[in-house]
């Protein structure tokens, strides 16, 4: 049926639609597959964010935890003379000499001078790994002392790589001559496994005194560091009357060959001439 036959038939006419030409199509819509990949990438980028942020927030109490702990540990009293000693201007030198002669052996030595700071022992492990120093090689030293816990480490260490000790100082063509260990610097010579007595070095000991920071009892801190002590003297092998001879006096007591060799201290007699 027409248009005509339908109008003349009483039923419902469509409405006329109008003439479509080609060039009145609408324009196809080519942004759709770019808003959707769009959008997929921004939901891939806000899940991967998602999904990080734990591990972001994580990274984040962990270094302020670091910087935390970093500032308490700068803000203790002796904690910039520790960083001090140890990386900008330590207390102690050092010099590494080869074909020193003790005994007949040459051997090579370390040789150290200075005061014992409170960072000397780490700064003692460095020297020696760098010498290359094997077991019955020499720590020369000649010192008026220090911090006693360091000289103590330095000790202990000295007696695990197998080192000897004596007191002098030494030139580049290995020439050794006397000289001083006093207070805490005994301490790093008990720790040779052998240690030297050079004709004209001396080994000085004295009382030794507690720093007293903080609200320590003065009396345990000094029974605490005198039970320290002995203990340390006991594994290397010296007697305990060097305790006695450091209490007995507040200035340095110059020991005598004899006195040395008496306490276990000096173990071993170097032969030849010295400088």
């Amino acid at each position: 049926m027409d248009e005509r036959e339908q109008r003349g038939s009483g039923l419902p006419v469509p409405p006329a639609r109008p003439f479509e030409r080609p060039w009145d199509k609408p324009a196809p819509q080519p942004a759709r597959a770019f808003e959707q990949e769009a959008h997929s990438g921004g939901s891939r980028a806000l899940g991967f964010f998602r999904r990080n942020m734990m591990s972001v927030l994580i990274f984040a109490l962990l270094s302020s935890g670091v910087a935390i702990q970093a500032y308490r540990d700068l803000s203790r009293p002796d904690a910039w003379d520790y960083w001090k000693d140890l990386y900008a201007t330590p207390s102690m030198t050092s010099t590494v000499v080869d074909n020193v002669d003790l005994d007949g052996r040459r051997r090579t030595a370390l040789v150290l001078r200075g005061k014992i700071g409170p960072a000397a022992a780490s700064w003692f492990r460095e020297r020696v790994d760098e010498a290359h120093l094997k077991s019955g090689d020499v720590v020369l030293m000649s010192s008026p002392g220090g911090d006693l816990g360091q000289s103590v480490i330095m000790g202990e260490f000295i007696r695990a790589r197998g080192l000897v000790t004596a007191v002098g100082t030494a030139d580049a063509s290995g020439q050794i001559r006397p000289g001083s260990c006093a207070s805490a610097c005994v301490f790093v010579y008990a720790g040779g496994t052998a240690r030297y007595d050079i004709g004209g070095s001396r080994l000085g000991v004295h009382r030794f005194t507690t720093s007293g920071r903080g609200d320590g009892d003065p009396v345990a801190d000094t029974q605490r560091i005198t039970g320290l002590v002995l203990s340390y003297l006991k594994r290397m092998g010296v007697s305990s009357s060097l305790v006695e001879a450091m209490s007995a006096t507040s200035d340095i007591r110059w020991l005598d060959s004899r006195d040395a060799a008496a306490m276990n201290l000096v173990t071993a007699q170097a032969r030849g001439k010295r400088g």
